[in-house]
């Protein structure tokens, strides 16, 4: 199955949530450190509790890349603990670079580990991303306008065609598109920008981080995607859900609170 083919049946069956496996080892239960690896099994417990909730996971590659060749290993080891293949799994990896080192990159991310989607980072340009823009079979998540502050710097300086460098992003990605297989990432902390430039989303898909901690609104999110009949986006949910509670029995808290998100989501809409 293609991974536009199982994003859409998770979103035609009204899940919009990617959970975010930002695996923190000082953050993790106590409880798990008697484990024989205390992050996959935290994985393997976030995963049990939230399978049949979530639309899409999201593996942050900094959180394991850090622990060398372990981490990499941690990253396998976490991807065997789905059930079936259907959920989209999204290697938040931010890559972007010249095209023999991008072509690299691509085999590791959707050969070597297997990952239906990936975050790409598009200033080097087109032939950066080619080599990821040729896998058809896979999507492409590509900066545009993202949630922290620092966007200001670069992402939201005007160019001198009046454009933001942002509404260029998206237009070239638009443009970049001919397989089907763009996403675009827009920091949900970006309410007023999302509601103006939603219209040129077209039919590519939105990733969109920035709630919880970083202050993203959901309801206002959520209804500017339903207002402007545009169903095709999920939302990271990262900190705020797989460490809503330190106990031993966190796996339930974790279920009652996935659940309870795509309650809110539902009643948006």
């Amino acid at each position: 199955m293609t991974a536009q083919q199982k994003l859409k049946n998770k979103i035609e069956n009204g899940l919009h949530l990617c959970v975010g496996l930002d695996t923190d080892i000082t953050k993790i239960p106590k409880h798990l450190f008697s484990s024989d690896n205390p992050v996959t099994e935290f994985n393997k417990i976030i995963i049990e509790n939230t399978y049949e909730h979530a639309a899409a996971y999201k593996i942050n590659f900094a959180f394991y890349e850090k622990d060398g060749s372990k981490g990499l290993d941690n990253i396998l080891e976490t991807l065997t603990f789905f059930p079936s293949k259907d959920p989209l799994l999204i290697a938040d990896a931010k890559r972007g670079d010249i095209g023999n080192t991008s072509q690299m990159y691509a085999k590791s991310v959707f050969e070597h580990f297997g990952f239906d989607a990936v975050t790409l980072h598009p200033y080097m340009g087109f032939d950066s991303l080619e080599p990821f823009l040729n896998y058809s079979d896979k999507i492409n998540f590509i900066l545009a306008l993202t949630s922290n502050p620092g966007s200001n710097d670069f992402e939201k300086l005007k160019l001198e065609d009046g454009q933001y460098l942002y509404q260029k992003v998206i237009k070239s990605i638009k443009e970049w598109n001919k397989k089907n297989n763009c996403g675009i990432v827009f920091g949900a902390t970006n309410l007023s920008e999302l509601q103006s430039n939603i219209k040129d989303f077209g039919d590519m898909p939105v990733l969109l981080p920035g709630f919880g901690s970083q202050g993203g609104n959901l309801e206002e999110v959520v209804r500017t995607f339903y207002s402007n009949n545009n169903n095709n986006f999920i939302i990271n949910v990262s900190r705020a859900l797989i460490y809503c509670n330190g106990s031993p029995g966190f796996g339930k808290n974790v279920s009652d609170s996935i659940q309870q998100l795509n309650e809110e989501i539902k009643k948006i809409i």
